[in-house]
């Protein structure tokens, strides 16, 4: 069984214990070779612990408890009583650094989301800075049981666990509404309890380059499972094409957060043979989350060398990730220069929905790459790409429904054309949602398919969201705003548990909102179409560029940072990543106008109506983007509007406040 910590044993048997031989032994299961600055950390805390810890204490102790959705592990976990301790040391510090203290929360929060043996526990994080003066603490619970971060110095941890039990004696009345005598004792197998975590895709990004599995990393209940089986699925598909010399597309779909994203990675991280050449590659035309993903990949990859002794510099980093993460456009470009096959035998296209039509294509390439003729759409020259291939080759596309958010953006729709149009030769595996209208565009998708040789596999369509650990129903929920159907969001809602939405006309009460909602490093970001142009007279500014990486990815100091809520990210930046907690700030861009859905484009000085069919598809599409990228909860902006502004009178947001209102969304 894999151990989840070096070391573990009674808090007695601890206390007896000689230090070299529990130094040894997580020296043993480090498994790497152990440097002296690892060492003195070690017989510091193992030194610390043994000076302070009362050997009344009944419990366990733990060193290095892994942590694995954070590729981390805890210095020190106490089970003492039914409370879990976390520890977090800063040996020879001499102030409690802001960032240490939100590292031991994200342990404590980590452990209390995804642990199934602390889902019920009260969870205590403790920054112990050594040479830092002492601190008077005041004990804070959330409403999940898990305490605000305590500060301790060198000599007080035993005040500090006596302060916890004070507070939960059994006749006290705790925030959370429970007391200490309704918890359960600790099973004796709490560490071995089930771990299901959600990563976020950035998190398990960095997980599946280090080389763990999908499902190491990924949750294991039975709507999650549907992840694992779409990667074996795949994986099958691209073994038998392998085997009999075949050339295949595979059509994976999913709802918004279902994690189609995470399949393509996991497949393009494992080589189709790693004793040959044949290899995947991921390629999406997402310039965000391309740009995202490199630079957190590099990051980490930068941080992990400088800590194996092995150190890299960024830009070889850099380098290493730019064969797992592409840019289609380069890829679509460099096969536009050469008649040659390409080098891969796999291809993963993210977002794949998003390719464009003929008349799209055929005026950027003659315009912006100098071809002198083009008379293809994306999907046919992509395909026609792969099929210069003499052996074998497989496609693997990832389809988000409803989520083709700009100008030329073709869908499935135009996938099956250009299968029937040239590669009639070619397997075609698709997930049986052919009649969905996220994926149909009003054509018959079941008409084009006559002549091809397709499959059905249902493992091939993520039905289950798993960007929210909080609320799997969400999608369906949003899909009922967007249809404009509020009795159908409201008993969806009532579905949603732990899952936050609230309701504000006031942008301050918003981001006060989401401040206190996030703990730890939570990110928190404020988002809006970018066709909220009078978002502007509000202090948001949409045609301001945001730097994604920037946004993403920098910590609570950076103002460029998503979490000074100052800088908007759009549909945009933000579709196939996310954020713990959202502000959607909605504009009279898509209005509720008498039990319908307004569609409208700022021009000039004016609304004007949008009535082609497909730019009202992308506008509702771009909502339903920004209202699917919250993790655990977001919160709704609507405008007042101004009686003076005729650009944006109270009547073009009253109605979509009250709108959202029926859906059962909490006003503040």
């Amino acid at each position: 069984m894999f151990a989840r910590s070096y070391y573990q044993a009674n808090i007695v048997d601890f206390l007896e214990e000689d230090p070299d031989k529990i130094l040894g032994e997580l020296a043993h299961n480090h498994h790497f070779a152990l440097d002296i600055s690892q060492k003195n950390a070690w017989l510091e805390q193992i030194e610390h612990l043994k000076q302070n810890l009362a050997r009344q204490y009944s419990g366990k102790i733990f060193f290095e408890f892994s942590v694995p959705r954070m590729g981390k592990r805890v210095d020190v976990v106490l089970l003492i009583n039914n409370v879990v301790f976390v520890l977090e040391y800063k040996a020879g510090a001499k102030k409690y650094d802001r960032h240490a203290m939100d590292q031991a929360l994200d342990y404590a929060l980590d452990l209390k989301n995804f642990h199934e043996g602390s889902h019920g526990r009260y969870i205590v994080p403790i920054l112990i800075s050594t040479k830092a003066a002492k601190r008077d603490n005041i004990l804070t619970w959330y409403q999940d049981r898990v305490a605000a971060p305590l500060l301790c110095s060198n000599n007080d941890l035993n005040d500090i666990i006596a302060l916890t039990f004070k507070d939960l004696r059994p006749d006290h009345t705790y925030v959370c509404g429970l007391s200490d005598n309704e918890q359960e004792p600790f099973d004796e197998q709490w560490e071995d309890s089930g771990y299901k975590p959600t990563p976020t895709i950035v998190e398990a990004a960095q997980a599946l380059y280090q080389g763990h599995k999908v499902e190491e990393i990924s949750r294991s209940d039975a709507g999650a499972k549907n992840l694992t089986h779409t990667s074996n699925c795949i994986s099958e598909i691209i073994n038998y094409s392998k085997q009999n010399r075949r050339k295949s597309i595979c059509f994976v779909t999913g709802v918004p957060g279902a994690g189609k994203t995470l399949a393509g990675l996991n497949i393009s991280t494992r080589t189709v043979d790693p004793s040959s050449e044949e290899h995947a590659v991921f390629l999406s035309g997402n310039g965000p989350l391309v740009s995202v993903l490199r630079e957190a990949l590099a990051r980490d990859e930068v941080e992990r060398s400088k800590k194996s002794g092995a150190s890299i510099s960024k830009k070889e980093a850099a380098q290493k990730v730019s064969a797992f993460i592409q840019n289609i456009h380069h890829f679509r470009d460099e096969g536009l220069k050469s008649g040659k096959p390409p080098n891969e035998h796999v291809v993963i296209f993210d977002e794949a929905q998003r390719a464009w039509n003929q008349e799209h294509a055929e005026r950027f390439m003659v315009q912006k790459r100098g071809a002198t003729q083009f008379d293809m759409s994306e999907p046919e020259f992509l395909i026609s790409l792969m099929d210069r291939r003499e052996d074998w080759c497989t496609i693997i596309c990832l389809l988000g429904g409803g989520q083709e958010i700009n100008t030329g953006e073709a869908g499935l729709i135009e996938w099956f054309n250009a299968l029937q149009k040239r590669f009639a030769h070619w397997d075609v595996y698709h997930s049986g949602q052919l009649t969905n209208k996220n994926y149909h565009w009003g054509e018959d998708l079941n008409a084009k398919i006559s002549g091809l040789n397709a499959i059905e596999k249902t493992a091939l369509h993520l039905a289950v969201s798993i960007r929210s650990f909080r609320a799997e129903k969400l999608s369906d929920f949003v899909g009922a705003i967007i249809d404009g159907n509020a009795d159908a969001a409201a008993q969806i809602k009532n579905d949603l548990g732990q899952y936050h939405i609230a309701l504000t006309r006031d942008l301050d009460t918003a981001r006060a909102w989401l401040r206190r909602h996030a703990r730890g490093t939570e990110r928190l970001g404020l988002v809006a179409s970018s066709g909220a142009i009078r978002l502007k007279p509000e202090g948001i500014h949409v045609k301001s560029q945001t730097d994604p990486v920037n946004w993403f990815l920098n910590g609570k100091e950076d103002i460029r940072s998503s979490y000074y809520l100052e800088d908007v990210a759009t549909e945009f930046d933000i579709q196939g990543l996310e954020l713990d907690w959202t502000g959607l700030c909605w504009d009279a861009d898509l209005r509720m106008e008498d039990g319908k859905w307004g569609h409208y484009n700022f021009k000039g000085t004016k609304w004007q109506n949008v009535n082609d069919r497909f730019r009202r598809a992308y506008l509702a599409n771009a909502y339903r983007v920004l209202l699917t990228r919250a993790r655990q909860g977001m919160v709704i902006f609507v405008p007042r509007g101004d009686h003076d502004d005729p650009t944006r009178p109270p009547q073009f947001y009253d109605q979509t406040y009250d709108f959202l209102k029926g859906c059962g969304i909490e006003e503040m």
